[in-house]
């Protein structure tokens, strides 16, 4: 059961970035989609990157969407 319950807290991040934002036609997952934006701004620095991103996964859906768009528009 907290299998699922995990699945369920990041469907958002493993949906087609295309499918959650009209303005995308990017086929990448979300999650894909923000780590290459942070990875591109920090210089690839993959530990600061896993730290912002461990964030993303305490995120409900609407806080998430909306640091995403932030993030990728």
């Amino acid at each position: 059961m907290a299998a699922t319950a995990y699945v369920e807290k990041t469907a958002l991040l493993d949906t087609a970035t295309k499918d959650i934002f009209d303005w995308s036609d990017d086929a990448t997952p979300l999650r894909d989609a923000m780590w290459d934006k942070v990875m591109d701004s920090n210089n690839h620095n993959t530990d600061a990157t896993s730290e912002q991103a461990a964030k993303w996964e305490d995120m409900n859906d609407s806080d998430l969407k909306a640091a995403a768009e932030k993030l990728l528009k």
